[in-house]
């Protein structure tokens, strides 16, 4: 698994992450949520949905990995959309998400 993955899942058990669609868009108005991350292979409407949320309230966005992954890391079925809300894991996640091929979108 990669280090994104594994950071990810680090943060998920130190209760530092939220995922699901409005549970997501709540940390983001909130400004609680420090970095999002939308899978890949989610649709166009929800990675649009998430591009245009995250730059109105300057949070860095990641577009990447697929459901799946990002699931697993967590130890829960699929998630398509999920938020780190810890700075610390969000500079370990997005120092390793800059050198992956999985990743499409940085902003």
């Amino acid at each position: 698994m990669n280090k994104a993955l594994s950071y990810i899942g680090l943060a998920m058990r130190a209760g530092k992450l939220v995922s699901g669609d409005e549970i997501v868009l709540k940390a983001i108005r909130s400004s609680e949520a420090k970095l999002v991350i939308v899978a890949g292979n989610a649709s166009e409407n929800t990675r649009k949905k998430f591009r245009d949320k995250c730059k109105s309230y300057n949070v860095p966005l990641v577009i990447g990995f697929d459901r799946d992954s990002l699931g697993s890391a967590m130890g829960k079925p699929e998630r398509i959309v999920l938020a780190v809300t810890d700075p610390g894991f969000v500079s370990m996640i997005s120092k390793q998400a800059l050198t992956m091929s999985e990743v499409e979108y940085i902003e």
